[in-house]
């Protein structure tokens, strides 16, 4: 078996390769990466300058003024200007034998006198051979020791991991984000945002980085934008009126779509027009279950990624297996409303006893931690096996001792039922269109919006037999 490295060993290593020099840059929490490298030896040989500026002043004063000192935007302002110093002072005499880089990194720790989050923003542009056009890695972190020491010590060393995984696993992604937490646990540091560009990944999309660290339990949740854009969770649900719907979307549906319209109908009755306007619609697919039977195909879940993105919409992907703990998480974010739409047979699920066996509040703590103070459910109706009924909130098929409580939450409308439906959208489900697209079978198309029909022929998605060529 391979020998994981510790960091102390790592800066050695790359403080030992002549090809590699650079800048640290360090705001908030000390030089705690450059520390690495000057206490493992050699480092002579690869720190050309080590800074740091804790003073908000004399940090304007190098970098410009900024709105947000701990952010992506001051991290890639310090990388642009250490990079652009570096090239102009060294390029010239040492360029065609360096591969030069700069780590920068801006934290907010633990303080005395304060008690804000403790996050921070890091990233290395560098070149992945000499002389050619640089690269570039940006993370950001949640600090989960509650001593400003281990935070710091923590960071040094996810710090180390990062510079030297530039240089010695850049092309092999699934390895590069599995080490970069060699010598740290999640208990201490998550990890929720990365993003790579530059000639060093062209190789690769980019967009299978963040997917990765959902897949190892490095981060709970990831955020696409309509575009696939990786974008901040925080940054986005900050103080907005939140619509989620859980489902496969393996592929979208009409159903889906119909869903999650109707439920954002529902969702702005009571809210003025400013803030319907602000209304942030979240469709959420969970690894939960795949990553339990180790069957997690990250390129299956940008597939999903880029045809909800066609379709105009966010794509939310997480590791939570129940509604609760995404609730939870959801509300950590906004102090607004939060609201589910999900189909009938969904609501079942979240009122079965079994679902929480293994949870130390059972249901009744599962139903808690997903309704919270003002969490609702918004519940669209399945047709009975009659063929003729309509399946709504009432009928749910619960034990006896739940049907009170369900009677209860609709009383005090924390459980509506969606009367705006379309009963023509009751027979689409999602993996009797899945099977039909890997049979090629003839009328699955009608049940998907056009422009997904036509993405999975043309991409061979969802295991469509076709030559992708």
């Amino acid at each position: 078996m391979e020998r994981t490295l510790d960091a102390a060993q790592k800066a050695f290593e790359i403080n030992l390769d002549n090809s590699i020099y650079g800048t640290f840059a360090e705001i908030g929490a000390g030089q705690e990466v450059a520390r690495h490298f000057f206490r493992a030896g050699g480092a002579a040989g690869t720190i050309a300058k080590s800074m740091s500026a804790y003073d908000m002043t004399v940090s304007d004063d190098i970098y410009g003024r900024s709105g947000r000192y701990v952010s992506k935007e001051r991290v890639v302002t310090m990388l642009d200007h250490e990079y652009g110093q570096l090239i102009d002072r060294l390029g010239k005499d040492r360029g065609k034998e360096t591969r030069f880089f700069v780590f920068a990194d801006t934290v907010a720790a633990k303080s005395f006198k304060y008690n804000s989050e403790c996050h921070g923003w890091m990233g290395v542009r560098f070149q992945h051979e000499p002389e050619q056009e640089c690269s570039q890695i940006v993370i950001h972190v949640r600090m989960e020791d509650q001593v400003n020491l281990q935070q710091q010590e923590a960071l040094g060393i996810l710090g180390t991991n990062l510079i030297h995984n530039c240089f010695r696993l850049r092309e092999n992604r699934v390895e590069f984000v599995r080490s970069l937490m060699d010598n740290i646990t999640t208990d201490r540091i998550l990890i929720d945002y990365i993003s790579v560009s530059g000639p060093g990944f062209t190789e690769q999309d980019s967009r299978l980085w963040p997917l990765e660290l959902v897949k190892r339990g490095f981060t709970e949740a990831i955020l696409f934008g309509r575009d696939g854009e990786v974008l901040s969770t925080k940054d986005i649900i900050y103080k907005k009126n939140v619509l989620v719907s859980r489902a496969s979307y393996r592929p979208p549906t009409h159903f889906n779509l119909d869903m999650l319209a109707k439920g954002q109908s529902v969702f702005c009755e009571n809210l003025t027009k400013e803030e319907q306007e602000s209304v942030l619609i979240l469709p959420e697919i969970s690894m939960s279950k795949l990553k339990e039977r180790g069957q997690v195909i990250s390129e299956d879940f940008l597939a999903r990624v880029d045809l909800l993105g066609s379709l105009g919409q966010m794509c939310l992907i997480t590791s939570f297996n129940t509604y609760g703990e995404l609730s939870y998480y959801l509300n950590q974010y906004t102090n607004e409303r939060v609201a589910f739409v999900m189909g009938y047979y969904n609501l079942q699920e979240v009122f079965n006893h079994e679902k929480y066996a293994d949870k130390p509040g059972g249901l009744f703590g599962g139903i808690g931690a997903l309704l919270g103070h003002r969490t609702q459910l918004y519940v669209y109706p399945a047709l009975g096996d009659d063929g003729k009924s309509i399946l709504k909130t009432k009928d749910a098929d619960v034990t006896d001792e739940i049907k009170p409580l369900i009677e209860y939450l609709i009383s005090i409308k924390r459980i509506k039922d969606i009367v705006d439906y379309d009963k023509n959208h009751f027979a689409i489900w999602s993996r009797v269109v899945l099977k039909m697209i890997q049979n090629k079978e003839d009328g699955w198309e009608k049940m998907v919006p056009e422009v997904v029909a036509k993405t999975v022929k043309e991409r061979c998605l969802f295991e469509y037999p076709c030559d992708p060529s």
